[in-house]
């Protein structure tokens, strides 16, 4: 049986799912027309943040349409292992559409806040202040193990490890913004992980 066979289309449905709970999201978060200087993250992260995403998403498409032309990257899993990547997609799903419901119109692509923006310690919030990124981690974590490929699962580590960079400058934001209500957040929860009392 040839797992890329079978899995190529749950690929196809993950990838689908993931992008139909997010993209309602993301645009109602910008139908305010409001402008966001994306900069503010600086410019080397910006870029590279973008250049890692886009060799991440090209891997992704490229076995969607075709899992020979990402061969040359595949590794040795076994069906179980593959299959935990699925399972792993329905958690994910189920945290993103959680999170996003959660974090409502303060919705953005990079650092700053919105002139409107909020607060939020609701959801998953009142536990991580990052269960977006945690989200993305988790899908590109459970895409790699259905594609059992080494190529997607380093540029998703490498797009994780350059967020969990950025969020540091996210918080700054946040702190200036909301100044000290923010800091007591930071302080009884934990940035990716749930804190340990």
């Amino acid at each position: 049986m040839n797992l890329d066979a079978t899995f190529r289309p749950i690929v196809v449905v993950a990838f689908f799912t993931i992008i139909g709970i997010a993209l309602p999201f993301r645009i109602r978060s910008q139908s305010t027309g409001e402008s966001l200087d994306r900069t503010q993250e600086g410019l080397f992260t910006m870029i590279i943040l973008r250049l890692t995403g886009l060799a991440l998403w090209g891997g992704v498409i490229a076995f969607m349409i075709s899992p020979r032309s990402m061969a040359w990257s595949s590794l040795p899993f076994p069906a179980s292992v593959r299959w935990s990547g699925l399972a792993l997609t329905v958690l994910t799903a189920a945290l993103l559409t959680w999170t996003l419901r959660s974090l409502g119109p303060n919705l953005t692509d990079t650092v700053v806040t919105r002139r409107a923006h909020t607060l939020v310690t609701r959801g998953p919030y009142q536990w991580v202040r990052h269960p977006f990124y945690d989200c993305m981690a988790m899908f590109m974590v459970s895409t790699a193990l259905m594609m059992a490929n080494w190529f997607v699962l380093a540029m998703g580590v490498a797009g994780f490890t350059i967020l969990a960079a950025r969020s540091r400058t996210e918080e700054d934001k946040l702190l200036e913004r909301f100044g000290e209500p923010y800091r007591a957040y930071q302080a009884r929860t934990g940035r990716f992980l749930p804190k340990m009392s």
